[in-house]
């Protein structure tokens, strides 16, 4: 674990120190495009983020290499290669769109070429244990078709949730960090040494979200753009493909007790298909429902508009920050409730707290206008905007009572107020 927290750890702080020059690049070379009918934001802003995330990266892979525990996966396995060599491809062509706004067209092509890049070199499906069944080998083209249609939808449902600042970046941190217990759980727990490469993925991943975060948070000084949102979602995908492509449900059956046992622990990110429902379930979701939203009003399924599910949020009423924490909680929820639920699926325990958080969400949601108050001996534990709410409460309605004061001198209920004492000047005027 300590390899793993000091891959994060270098990735976080590459990522994050970069961020600031790369605002600055992003800024010289004109990647600040007009504010558009969809946009949130208010103010032009420097797209290319990616560029940061990209050299974390580059950072957690070189540091991985270098270590005692960790270089064994690049010796081993091809598997970091072929994700350097997808993900450089797909990030080049990010930043050419952050730039030049590229047809949706050309982006899909890259992707689906990025994702036959990394099936050349070994990073591919080639077997889906099926619960009932058991283990269904794949065809070379079998195989090659399914992750390229994983990696083009977690690359385009990752693409789509980035329309509030720090959304997609802390969104897929969430989605990556279940998905590292759970790989590592499988590495470590039970020894399977085919599950290295996707944790150090993981591992990698959450790095390069975390370290961006911090610049991206509302209101955000940079966007990530497609070079940042196209490769995160490349990388999401990789990692399931590694641990779906090279941990044979045959080992795991000598731990739990039988192939189909095996089937059904491993269902919740084993299988490519389910993959985006449960890991990345809010995304996942987006992107069906603009499609179907775009086809029946006859536009392009790639045409841009404000229905997205966090633009709904904001229609409700809530704040740009309760919107994007919302979706954080949906999204966790959903995470780490499925990874308790394939580690013990016996225990009511999970189920039970997985309804009432779910009854929390709910709650929620429907309140937009609830505006949470720290107590006195908390607001030092609470971010300024909740620390200072009561102070600002009484201080709007200290200044609003010589007002409400003066209103009702001028209606003459009361004798208070400039008008009240305009007579009393006026005669002792006369009386001098």
């Amino acid at each position: 674990m300590r390899e793993y927290l000091l891959t994060l750890c270098v990735t976080v702080a590459v990522t994050y120190l970069l961020t600031g020059p790369v605002r600055k690049f992003a800024i010289a070379a004109g990647a600040m495009p007009e504010i558009r009918a969809r946009d949130v934001h208010r103010e032009p802003t420097p797209r290319l983020g990616g560029i940061a995330m990209f050299g974390g990266l580059c950072a957690g892979l070189l540091i991985a290499d270098h270590l005692q525990s960790l270089n064994g996966v690049f010796e081993r396995s091809n598997e970091p290669r072929a994700l350097l060599s997808g993900a450089a491809l797909i990030w080049l062509v990010g930043v050419l769109d952050d730039k030049f706004e590229l047809d949706a067209l050309i982006k899909l092509g890259a992707q689906m070429i990025a994702a036959g890049v990394m099936v050349i070199q070994g990073l591919t499906i080639l077997w889906i244990p099926v619960p009932g069944i058991g283990t269904v080998a794949l065809t070379q083209w079998q195989g090659t078709l399914l992750t390229v249609a994983l990696v083009v939808i977690t690359i385009n449902a990752v693409n789509f949730v980035d329309g509030l600042d720090g959304l997609a970046a802390g969104m897929v941190c969430i989605a990556t960090c279940a998905f590292f217990l759970y790989a590592y759980r499988i590495w470590f727990g039970y020894g399977i040494e085919a599950a290295a490469p996707a944790t150090l993925f993981a591992a990698i991943l959450m790095g390069m979200c975390l370290g961006f975060l911090p610049h991206n948070m509302h209101p955000a000084r940079i966007f990530m753009g497609d070079s940042g949102s196209m490769l995160i979602g490349l990388v999401l995908a990789a990692s399931a493909i590694s641990i779906t492509g090279q941990v044979d449900p045959d080992t795991m059956a000598l731990f739990v007790g039988g192939e189909r046992n095996a089937t059904h622990a491993m269902l919740p990110v084993f299988i490519p298909l389910l993959l985006p429902l449960t890991i990345i379930a809010i995304p996942m979701a987006d992107l069906v429902l603009a499609i179907v939203r775009r086809t029946w009003k006859g536009q392009s399924p790639f045409a841009a508009d404000r229905g997205h599910l966090h633009h709904r949020l904001l229609e409700l009423g809530h704040s740009h920050s309760r919107a994007v924490l919302i979706m954080y909680f949906w999204s966790g929820l959903i995470a780490f409730g499925t990874v308790a639920y394939s580690v013990n699926s016996a225990s009511m325990w999970i189920v039970l707290a997985i309804a009432a958080l779910s009854a929390l969400g709910l709650v929620l949601l429907l309140l937009p206008r609830f505006t949470p108050r720290a107590p006195r001996w908390a607001e030092g534990l609470v971010p300024p905007r909740y620390r200072h709410a009561r102070r600002a409460a009484e201080a709007a309605a200290e200044a609003a009572r010589p007002i409400a004061a003066g209103v009702s001198g001028v209606n003459g209920a009361t004798a208070v107020g400039p008008r009240s004492r305009f007579p009393d000047r006026r005669k002792a005027g006369s009386a001098r």
